[in-house]
């Protein structure tokens, strides 16, 4: 059973208007005015992920909707789609061949959630032939997990990937980093300080824990452009699937 439901599909035929948009709102720094849910301020915390109601760092970061992530010099950001709603469904942040893949999800206003996904996590890693360590990270408790995967020459291999989980104000943000950040600390330094200073826009809307939050396109308006479906692995929290593509 998937923990978290995710179809990605690939290509966008608007993805030189969608480019235009990102890299705009990276230079002049457009997609960071988060307005704070009522009732939902608090003071600001000691570092992000942050909520739309904190006074976060003043950077430039791009408007996704639901997430607001910060522009860093050769990232290259993609948005995969639901193939079943067609509704954008997470965001990966990608530099030097390693990637952060990022998603909200709704939680509960007494409690957070990571605790218990990530003890799914780590048995839906473990039920695949895989491992997953439940260690300290720099926002907590995280798993180091080795997923299974099949090489050209159709032997078993295991790949690298950290599960990085953090609980906000009634929302819940997961991020996964794979390739060479997922092993190298030098080489994650980049992406952990994307992660930390994502904005997350929960509203005040109703919602059931891991519901997840609305992820919309640069700038773009109505629903994603219609692309074909790319195949998804049995084991999801990793599927990417390209939507747009904006290199830096």
């Amino acid at each position: 059973m998937a923990i978290f439901r995710r179809r990605p599909k690939d290509g966008d035929e608007a993805q030189a208007a969608v480019e235009e948009q990102v890299e705009q709102q990276v230079d002049q720094g457009t997609g960071d005015d988060a307005q704070a849910a009522p009732g939902d301020a608090q003071e600001r915390p000691a570092r992000g992920p942050w909520d739309a109601g904190d006074d976060a760092t003043p950077l430039p970061r791009l408007d996704l909707g639901a997430l607001r992530i910060p522009g860093v010099p050769g990232m290259e950001l993609r948005m995969e789609v639901d193939k079943t709603t067609n509704a954008v469904s997470a965001a990966a942040v990608s530099v030097d061949g390693s990637t952060l893949q990022l998603q909200a999800y709704a939680a509960p206003r007494s409690e957070g959630i990571w605790d218990e996904i990530r003890h799914e996590i780590q048995q839906s890693v473990v039920q695949q032939g895989g491992a997953a360590d439940d260690l300290p990270g720099p926002f907590g408790r995280e798993l180091l997990a080795r997923l299974p995967a099949r090489t050209p020459e159709g032997r078993t291999a295991h790949r690298p990937a950290r599960f990085l989980g953090f609980d906000g104000p009634r929302w819940f943000l997961r991020g996964v980093i794979t390739g060479r950040a997922a092993v190298e600390p030098d080489a994650a330094q980049v992406l952990e300080r994307v992660f930390g200073e994502v904005v997350v826009v929960r509203g005040t809307e109703a919602r059931p824990p891991r519901d997840l939050l609305t992820l919309t396109l640069p700038n773009r308006q109505g629903p994603p452009v219609e692309a074909p479906a790319a195949q998804a692995p049995d084991f999801d929290p990793l599927t990417r699937g390209p939507e747009i593509t904006e290199t830096r």
